[in-house]
C-alpha cells in the first residue's frame, strides 16, 4: 500500500495545479456559454477533454517504457523549469511587479471579444474553437504534471485522483454559481504549485543522477521548505525595491 507520506505531495501538487488551470479554463467556457450559447460551449469543452484523454492514452504507455533513471532525470529537469516559471510569476505578482490575475476581468474581456465576433449560421465555430482551445491549453499543463509525477515516481493513480478531484470541484462550483471563481486566491495557489513542482523536480534530478536523499521521499518536504523560504525572501526583497505598479497594467 502506498503511504500518505509517499503519495501525499503528489496528490497535493496535482490537485493545486489542476485547480488553478481548471479555474482559468472555466472562466473562458463560462464566457462562451453566456455570450454565444451553452451548446457550442459544451461541444468545445467535450472535444477538448476527449483530445486530452487521447494524449494520455497515447503517451502514458510509451513513457512507462523509458528506464526509470532516465525518466526521473528528464522529468526532474522539466518539472524544475516548469515549477520555477510558475514560482517566478507568483513572486513577481506577490512583490507588486506585475498585476495579480483577475478572473472577473478575464471573463469580461473574453465576453466582450466573443460578443464582437460575427455569429455564424448553424454550429457556432467561434464558440466551439474558443472553448476547445481553453480546455486543451489549460489541460495540457495538468496532463504533463500528472504524467510526470506518475511516470517518475509510480504515482499515476494518486496524481490522477488529485487532478480529477480539483477539476470536479471547479465544475461543481462553477455550475452552481454560473460565474468566474474570482475569489479563489489564484496567486497563492500558483505560489504553492511552483514550490511543490520545483521541489519534485530537484528531488528527481538528484534521483536520476544517483544521489540518495536523506529520508527518501520525505526529503521532498525539506526541499519544498527551502524553495518556500527562498521565494519568501525574494518577495520581501522585491517588495522593498519594486516601483509602484503602473495604472492600467494588465496581468500576464
Amino acid at each position: 500500500m502506498i503511504s500518505l507520506a509517499h503519495s501525499g505531495p503528489a496528490i497535493v501538487s496535482a490537485f493545486l495545479a489542476s485547480l488553478v488551470e481548471a479555474v482559468e479554463a472555466l472562466t473562458i467556457v463560462l464566457a462562451v456559454g453566456t455570450v454565444r450559447g451553452w451548446r457550442p460551449a459544451l461541444a468545445g469543452t467535450l472535444a477538448g477533454l476527449a483530445f486530452l484523454a487521447l494524449l494520455v492514452l497515447a503517451f502514458g504507455p510509451l513513457i512507462a517504457r523509458v528506464p526509470i533513471a532516465y525518466m526521473q532525470l528528464a522529468v526532474g529537469v522539466l518539472l524544475l523549469l516548469f515549477g520555477m516559471r510558475w514560482l517566478r510569476k507568483a513572486i513577481l505578482r506577490a512583490g507588486g511587479v506585475i498585476a495579480l490575475h483577475d478572473e472577473a476581468e478575464a471573463f469580461a474581456a473574453e465576453s466582450a471579444a466573443l460578443a464582437a465576433a460575427r455569429p455564424l449560421s448553424g454550429w457556432d465555430a467561434i464558440a466551439i474553437v474558443t472553448a476547445f482551445k481553453a480546455v486543451v491549453l489549460e489541460g495540457l499543463e495538468v496532463v504533463f504534471i500528472v504524467l510526470a509525477i506518475g511516470a517518475a515516481a509510480g504515482l499515476l493513480v494518486p496524481a490522477s485522483l488529485g487532478a480529477l478531484a480539483a477539476c470536479g470541484l471547479v465544475v461543481i462550483v462553477g455550475c452552481a454559481v454560473h460565474r468566474p471563481l474570482a475569489r479563489i486566491p489564484e496567486n497563492t495557489l500558483k505560489f504553492a504549485v511552483g514550490v511543490l513542482l520545483s521541489a519534485f523536480g530537484a528531488f528527481w534530478v538528484g534521483e536520476g543522477l544517483g544521489f540518495h536523499w536523506p529520508g527518501d521521499d520525505l526529503a521532498i518536504i525539506g526541499i519544498a521548505a527551502f524553495f518556500l523560504a527562498a521565494a519568501a525572501a525574494a518577495v520581501g526583497r522585491i517588495s522593498r525595491n519594486a516601483a509602484p505598479l503602473a495604472r492600467g497594467e494588465i496581468a500576464e
